[in-house]
């Protein structure tokens, strides 16, 4: 699944620290607001031109709430902090408890997983009724994997994949995931979108179907992206987004009105951008709408300090 230290550490760009956290800044709040901005439209149609939604918007929840998507990477963040590296078996009891306090959201195949974690279902007999299912919801919360490791390449690969495998062990989330966060990590390192997803491509070993999806994403029209639940369009979505696009802004605003899941994919090229363009490229009215309460039905509302300050620990751990 990985390619060694292709493009890794000995050989990126050195940013200065403050350039790093920036960046690293911009991933975390950019996959938080691409979920909050697609929120209201997930389910829905694709809209184009003057029906598109450009800004933040109520939905099933107030504009500018994040959902599951991200509620899911702050509980593998937390663990990553708490753990100091990736311990999976804390991180599916994180997933647990947040399963177990009924949140308002959460797509059908983390629901098979967690449910049946919670029945005391052997893992071998989870693992088999999870066979042929590719669902995108390991790669919706994949980022701070990329902030964590955003050291070491190989490592932020092969965690990747282990984060995924928790409830997506199909190799194509795991290679996924590996992708999205080598974008983001060659993004952390001063990569444009571009020479990121080219770097990403060079450093993980893709299935043949997402290799093709990926490079001939920038090539397609709106109109011939599905957009679903499964990991191979999310990736694809998001891809797209991000190469035929010069702005965070635009990046996110045109995944997002591709409707159908448009949360998730939304998320993701949130994430990739960030890293891309930094925090001061994400929308001032974005980032000051973005809120949601984590843990979830607790008093506690996260606004973007809180993302930030996340992120910082995150690199922190990193020891860059």
């Amino acid at each position: 699944m990985i390619n060694g230290d292709v493009n890794g550490s000995a050989n990126s760009a050195r940013l200065s620290r403050e350039a790093l956290l920036d960046r690293a800044r911009g991933c975390a709040v950019g996959a938080a607001v691409g979920d909050a901005l697609g929120m209201p439209l997930e389910f829905g149609p694709a809209r184009r031109g003057r029906y598109q939604v450009r800004a933040m918007q109520a939905g099933r929840l107030p504009a500018g709430a994040f959902t599951d998507d991200t509620e899911m990477a702050l509980a593998l963040a937390e663990s990553l902090i708490a753990r100091d590296d990736l311990d999976t078996d804390d991180v599916l009891r994180r997933f647990v408890d947040w399963y177990r306090r009924s949140p308002a959201d959460v797509g059908n195949q983390l629901s098979l997983v967690l449910s049946s974690v919670r029945a005391g279902r052997p893992r071998a007999e989870i693992v088999r009724q999870l066979a042929g299912r590719q669902g995108n919801g390991s790669v919706m919360r994949c980022y701070p994997v990329a902030l964590r490791f955003c050291v070491s390449l190989p490592r932020c690969l092969q965690a990747s994949i282990e984060q995924s495998d928790i409830t997506h062990p199909d190799p194509l989330c795991g290679a996924a995931c590996a992708l999205v966060n080598a974008v983001i990590w060659h993004g952390l390192r001063g990569a444009d979108a571009a020479t990121a997803v080219e770097r990403a491509l060079e450093a993980v070993e893709l299935p043949d179907a997402l290799r093709r999806t990926v490079e001939q994403a920038p090539g397609r029209s709106a109109d011939e992206l599905q957009n679903t639940g499964w990991a191979l369009h999310a990736v694809e979505s998001a891809v797209w987004g991000l190469l035929t696009t010069d702005s965070f802004a635009e990046c996110v605003i045109q995944v997002a009105n591709l409707g159908n899941d448009a949360d998730t994919s939304a998320c993701v090229v949130g994430a990739m951008a960030g890293a891309v363009y930094g925090l001061d490229a994400i929308p001032l009215d974005w980032r000051e709408a973005l809120h949601g309460r984590w843990p979830i039905h607790s008093e506690r509302v996260w606004r973007v300090a809180d993302f930030v300050a996340l992120a910082d620990a995150l690199v922190g751990r990193g020891g860059e």
